[in-house]
């Protein structure tokens, strides 16, 4: 069964996009812990570059996760159908499952990961005083920019669509009823 629509993002077209949504997320996010927290104090230690990059590092590996766990909870998939890794060509990091799932749950799937790695971290940021957590919070934020525009893309679909995702590029399958794969 064929797709009716493929919603597949461009790379090296939204690079350059993300590359930008990320250096302004992370001056405003600056900035307003500057203006609501107290002043921005840079200073450069081992721990403090071990703690961004591994905060970093870390927070992508659980921005996957939360995708798997989306999948699970929102789409009812078996845990058996989910896959997880990098793709070192495109440089990113991916967690799929090889089942279908309304568009509904999708777009659940897909939002998951911003809601518990970008705006929780930032919060949090914010309420203990951690700049660094909340310029990670930014940067996951806009980590999140292709599933925001996937996302975009999702809801000019029916919710009952099925969507499959593709597990080797950044590319969702639609139908507009349940897609046998075995065809």
């Amino acid at each position: 069964m064929k797709p009716h629509r493929i919603i597949d993002l461009n790379i090296e077209e939204i690079a350059p996009k993300a590359l930008w949504f990320n250096i302004v997320l992370v001056i405003a996010f600056a900035l307003a812990y500057q203006l609501f927290r107290e002043p921005l104090s840079f200073g450069f230690s081992l721990f403090g570059i071990a703690y961004f990059v591994g905060g970093y590092a870390l927070l992508i590996v659980l921005h996957e996760l939360f995708h798997l766990i989306g999948f699970v909870a929102f789409g009812k998939v078996p845990v058996s159908s989910l896959q997880y890794g990098l793709n070192l060509k495109l440089g990113i990091a991916y967690a799929t499952s090889d089942q279908p799932v309304k568009n509904r749950a999708m777009r659940a799937v897909l939002l998951l990961p911003f809601w518990t790695t970008a705006v929780l971290p930032t919060v949090i940021g914010f309420w203990l005083g951690d700049q660094v957590l909340v310029l990670l919070g930014a940067m996951l934020t806009a980590g999140a920019f292709g599933d925001f525009l996937m996302y975009r893309e999702l809801r000019k679909e029916p919710n009952d669509a099925w969507i499959l995702d593709d597990p080797k590029l950044p590319r969702l399958h639609v139908y507009s009823s349940y897609p046998m794969l075995d065809e």
